[in-house]
């Protein structure tokens, strides 16, 4: 690794955790959820925030977009919410001479930072709406192609106890999301600094650490960071086992998983742990970041079988002891 290589690490790791001591400002504590959301984009990625209301979601993309320098919107996604309303729509004008023509007006996608705030309340044809531009960083109105400003992120929400009259996202959309990031309660002594900080005359505000050409530069750095042989080889293992049908898979996975995650997973988990070892300060991953990134890259591009979902197998679980097992041989080897 050369000199100016170690020193860009070096230098963009600095920034990284000034920017996460902005965004904690706003987003109080929940120091893991800010790091995977951070690594999202990093990454190029997008990311699907799954928690309870009130958890401040909605604050913490707020914050992300002041300190990362990014254009942001939100979309409250509803059953009535049309693709128009995120895409937008051609409209018919008359000139100032009789002429006609149609004018493209944008619509809310065209931005940097996109929240889509509980999306599976939304239709599917309304969901699919984000797919295009969540995987090509465009989208097609009456034929003709638009392009999305970059960098280009989505941030999706999700209540994960409020399911009737939701459509849950299919698959396709799923494995577009780079992590799913759960939110949990924050513990007693966050939940007091919340209370102090967000109910006085004045709030602490998050301020600006990158612009969207620097989150650009980092963007590509990133993907400069090297990954050792071990690392790799534990990806190839951990997501290789995570299938049913492959024959290393161990009897956990066979017995109570669906499907397991494709190569997109594998994709995911090499940059998702270079972005790891980047907030923590080292210069390439290890085995552990592979172990950490495990459940927020794979959780969402695997299902349980009905009869696991009857017996209360959850799929973190079932991770974790793929994780053990691939640790343990990549150990003994």
């Amino acid at each position: 690794m050369s000199e100016v290589l170690l020193d860009e690490i070096d230098a963009l790791g600095d920034r990284l955790r000034e920017a996460r001591a902005s965004i904690t400002r706003r987003f109080i504590g929940q120091t893991q959820v800010v790091d995977l959301v951070l690594s999202a984009l990093l990454c190029g990625g997008h990311g699907l925030l799954i928690g309870l209301p009130g958890l401040g979601k909605t604050r913490l993309v707020d914050a992300l977009g002041t300190v990362m320098g990014l254009k942001s919107a939100r979309v409250q996604f509803t059953p009535d919410l049309m693709p128009a309303d995120i895409l937008g729509s051609e409209v018919l004008e008359t000139g100032a001479d009789g002429s006609r023509a149609f004018r493209f007006i944008e619509g809310p996608v065209f931005c940097q930072l996109l929240m889509a705030d509980e999306i599976n309340r939304a239709s599917p044809r309304t969901q699919s709406a984000l797919l295009q531009a969540m995987q090509e960083k465009s989208v097609t109105i009456a034929g003709q192609p638009h392009g999305l400003e970059a960098p280009f992120h989505v941030l999706a929400t999700q209540n994960p106890i409020e399911q009737e009259g939701t459509y849950p996202l299919p698959e396709a959309q799923l494995d577009r999301f780079l992590v799913q990031i759960d939110v949990p309660y924050p513990d007693r002594a966050t939940e007091r600094d919340i209370l102090l900080a967000t109910t006085g005359a004045v709030e602490d505000q998050a301020h600006a650490v990158f612009t969207a050409a620097q989150l650009i530069e980092a963007q590509a750095l990133l993907r400069r960071m090297p990954v050792g042989d071990a690392v790799v080889e534990t990806i190839l293992d951990l997501v290789r086992a995570c299938r049913p049908e492959d024959e290393r898979a161990p009897q956990a996975v066979r017995d109570h998983v669906g499907w397991g995650p494709g190569p997109r997973a594998a994709q995911a988990l090499m940059l998702t742990v270079r972005a790891r070892a980047l907030l923590d300060g080292r210069l390439a991953p290890d085995a552990d970041d592979v172990a950490a990134m495990a459940v927020p890259v794979l959780s969402h591009r695997m299902a349980l079988s009905f009869a696991a979902r009857a017996r209360g197998e959850t799929l973190a679980g079932i991770i974790a002891q793929v994780v053990d097992g691939t640790t343990r041989a990549r150990a003994a080897a």
